[in-house]
């Protein structure tokens, strides 16, 4: 460990520096050899340094996406070649050159906090052996030697022999029931994170090994925690604690508020907008509206819950715009083109169908118009009723048709004009 703590020791001034500066805020409040001075002083340096890796937070998610969305291809690759381990990786290489993803990116935050970690433990080793180390001097180490957190010193390990702890004034059942509930408060805060990533923000659409190797880590990561957590000292098991519950709650918001599309976390997150522009009857905040013009963008490659989505709105007269504005439809009807986007166009105008008058009501309307007089000079129509009756013409036997009249068929005759039969050769 000295030889780590040699290539770390670069580090080592600025992380002391860091820590001596919030001893000095807190110790104020609480009294400088207090164990809350210096064990707010260690979650603050956790908070500091997170703050600062947000970037690299970041793309260590659209890093793992991308990986989410390249299994398929990745898979492929792998079945092709499973012979030719060479060329197994050279197609690797070029995938991930052409979609620009670094595989090594969901590492960047663990890996920019290793030399912190490293450091911290190297701090916290001087003060247990009573070394002065980086801006921390002898006043300062033997008022960190003082410090305790629940009875525990900050150097103390699980592992320590009852003279070591006693010599840094604590007993050895107290270190030990200390860093053993931390311990696993760390292991637990490390499980329910990966847990949390991969029930509710993974891709249920895609199975691929990625999911397995991540299941299998879910169970791994709190196993190594537990077994590494019995050698680390009380102040970097609460270092390590604050990282773990950072990581849990940073998780969770952007589970919630940017999941991964095809996931639970997704589902979830439509259903909350969708019932949130139902009922202001639009998109209120930028976000949202970049999430409606995503989904709109998409077209026919929509996942199930990004349909539902859009079906949503409109069985609520909304309809989605490109731009990610959401209108209401009372004037406008939906239209899908050919690629799946939706537009609006004009409505056509609604037929009026006339109202249906009773015979009360056309007589006395006709009652209070009058009559109109009939012009007996113009042709009279069949509308019309003549004043002297017609005569009949009777009918004649057999009659032809065209003559007014129509002949009742006889029996066994069928009706309209008759064939004329041939003459019989006699």
């Amino acid at each position: 460990m000295d030889t780590i703590a040699s290539l770390f020791s670069f580090i080592t001034t600025p992380v002391s520096w860091v820590i001596v500066q919030f001893h000095s805020v807190y110790g104020k409040i609480f009294g400088p050899d207090t164990g809350w001075a210096w064990g707010l002083s260690i979650v603050s340096l956790v908070i500091l340094i997170r703050i600062c890796l947000i970037p690299l937070f970041v793309k260590q998610i659209k890093a793992t996406r991308a990986m989410q969305t390249l299994q398929p291809e990745m898979k492929k690759i792998q079945e092709r070649y499973k012979n030719d381990k060479q060329r197994q990786s050279e197609e690797m290489m070029k995938l991930y050159k052409e979609s620009g993803t670094n595989p090594l990116s969901s590492c960047l935050p663990i890996l920019a906090q290793s030399p912190f970690f490293f450091a911290l433990y190297h701090v916290l080793n001087g003060i247990a052996t009573g070394k002065t180390i980086g801006v921390i001097d002898d006043q300062l180490l033997a008022s960190a030697r003082q410090a305790h957190i629940f009875g525990a010193p900050l150097a103390a390990k699980f592992t320590d022999s009852a003279d070591k702890v006693a010599a840094l004034g604590a007993t050895i059942t107290d270190v030990r029931v200390v860093t053993a509930i931390m311990i696993v408060l760390m292991s637990g805060s490390q499980f329910y994170t990966q847990r949390q990533l991969m029930t509710k923000n993974v891709d249920t659409t895609v199975k691929t090994p990625f999911m397995q190797q991540q299941k299998m880590l879910m169970y791994v990561f709190p196993v190594m925690f537990a077994v590494f957590g019995i050698n680390f000292p009380v102040g970097v098991l609460v270092y390590w604690l604050t990282t773990n519950v950072w990581t849990m709650g940073q998780q969770m918001y952007v589970i919630r508020n940017n999941p991964t599309p095809g996931s639970k976390a997704q589902a979830a997150y439509l259903e909350r907008l969708q019932k949130h522009v139902t009922h202001h009857g639009k998109t209120r905040s930028r976000r949202d509206r970049v999430i409606v013009k995503a989904i709109v963008a998409k077209g026919r490659d929509r996942n199930e819950f990004e349909r539902k989505f859009i079906n949503g709105l409109t069985k609520a007269g909304l309809v989605a715009q490109p731009d990610g504005v959401v209108m209401k439809s009372d004037s406008a009807t939906v239209v899908e083109t050919e690629d799946g986007t939706t537009t609006t166009a004009p409505a056509a105008p609604k037929r009026q169908q006339p109202k249906r008058q009773s015979k009360s009501q056309r007589q006395s309307s006709v009652t209070a118009g009058g009559a109109k007089p009939v012009d007996e000079s113009g042709p009279k129509t069949s509308l019309s009723k003549s004043d002297e009756p017609q005569d009949a013409k009777p009918a004649a036997a057999g009659g032809q048709p065209g003559t007014g009249t129509r002949s009742k068929a006889q029996s066994g005759q069928r009706k309209g004009p008759q064939r004329p039969k041939s003459p019989s050769k006699k």
